[in-house]
């Protein structure tokens, strides 16, 4: 049997979780909206997670560097090399919020994009 003590992130009232999983069975307490029961099961089976970094930008005037995120959550198991991968990234200017820096970044569904307006 595993146990893991967790708090869950969805919204601020950040519950206690206390999620067992016996076999194929997961139970999930403390939570106190469905979504905590499932951010309880994927955060033991499956975690995942949105990665914020920032590249380089090429050619800088005011800014030398650019804030970027995952379109959306990763496994966990993947940040390393998204980091990696975002290592190698200088943006070309203009940049708009949501333009694609790194289509299916370390061969996930995500996308590396801008999270902000550059020139």
């Amino acid at each position: 049997m595993r146990v893991e003590e967790m708090i869950c992130i969805l919204c601020p009232r950040g519950c206690h979780l206390t999620v067992t999983q016996d076999g194929d069975d997961i139970q999930v307490t403390g939570n106190t909206c469905p979504r905590g029961k499932q951010y309880g099961i994927n955060e033991l089976t499956h975690p995942m997670r949105t990665v914020t970094t920032s590249v380089y930008v090429e050619n800088p005037g005011r800014d030398k560097m650019l804030s970027v995120k995952t379109s959306e959550a990763i496994p966990k198991e993947k940040i390393g090399e998204v980091l990696k991968a975002a290592q190698g990234v200088k943006a070309q200017v203009p940049v708009k919020v949501g333009d694609v820096l790194i289509p299916g970044v370390a061969g996930t569904e995500a996308n590396l994009v801008a999270t902000r307006n550059i020139g």
